[in-house]
């Protein structure tokens, strides 16, 4: 049995610390902070680059010298408002001041310093629909790799509505053969509404040598180191989710499973 899913350590404060040595792999990093207002954070980033992503709630956001003022417009994650999201690049500092209730998600990844410190959203991230069916589900392209604004890390956030799959026909992303396919760890930062809910997801690879299927909570976290990794939200609760991803290049190239293909490609035809 591996340690894929990671429960909150606590209601305050920082309640995950998923660094990659944790995860036992190379690239992903993930952190959450539950802050009340007057809190205030502040890290270097050494080595790694990061992507700052409030959650829900406010906060007075400062990265590389620059001060951007009070970020974010949602004050709960279902309100799906854009994300307040800022890159802070490796070599560099960043400073959180919340002034309400502030859930922050830190994502990093090993730094290049090619990109400048830079506010992400929620200006210029609008609410995208895909899939099809009960298959449907609403995304926020925080940094993906249309967005050149970053050296290693890819973010989304996904809204799946009660009763939907999502990531979903299964597909995975662990072998390092661009263009066919790019090697990415990844990361599912869970939320339920209403909050008592559970989702499910599963991760697993053709072979059978991992094949696990986790109840999810809210606030939980899945690693998905290799393998297929679909998720369902079950009638009656919504399901809400941040991944970050990264590996050795930046691009998100995936195979779907060949057994479930079928229903990507008869999409695909409509």
């Amino acid at each position: 049995m591996t340690n894929l899913l990671r429960r909150p350590t606590g209601t305050r404060g920082k309640v995950h610390a998923i660094t990659p040595e944790a995860a036992n792999w190379g690239y992903v990093g993930f952190d959450l902070y539950r802050l009340e207002a007057g809190e205030e954070l502040r890290e270097a980033t050494g080595g790694r680059e990061a992507i700052l992503v409030l959650v829900e709630g406010k906060a007075e956001v400062s990265a590389g010298g620059q001060s951007f003022g009070e970020l974010g417009l949602r004050l709960d994650v279902f309100e799906k408002l854009p994300p307040a999201c800022v890159y802070v690049p490796d070599k560099s500092e960043w400073q959180v001041r919340a002034t309400t209730a502030l859930t922050l998600a830190v994502c990093t990844a090993p730094g290049q310093s090619t990109h400048p410190v830079q506010v992400l959203g929620p200006e210029g991230l609008t609410l995208e629909s895909r899939g099809q069916g009960t298959n449907t589900r609403y995304i926020h392209n925080i940094a993906m790799e249309g967005r050149d604004v970053a050296g290693s890390l890819l973010v989304t956030e996904v809204f799946t509505p009660s009763g939907h799959w999502s990531s979903y026909p299964p597909h995975r992303h662990d072998e390092d053969n661009f263009p066919d396919m790019t090697y990415l760890e990844e990361t599912y930062y869970h939320r339920l509404n209403p909050a008592q809910g559970f989702g499910i997801q599963r991760v697993f690879t053709e072979d059978g040598s991992l094949d696990e299927t986790m109840a999810v909570s809210n606030h939980d976290v899945v690693l998905v180191p290799k393998g297929h990794h679909p998720c369902g939200a079950p009638y009656g609760y919504e399901m809400y989710y941040l991944n970050v991803m990264a590996g050795p290049m930046r691009k998100w190239r995936f195979k779907n499973h060949p057994d479930h293909d079928w229903i990507y490609q008869r999409d695909l035809a409509r």
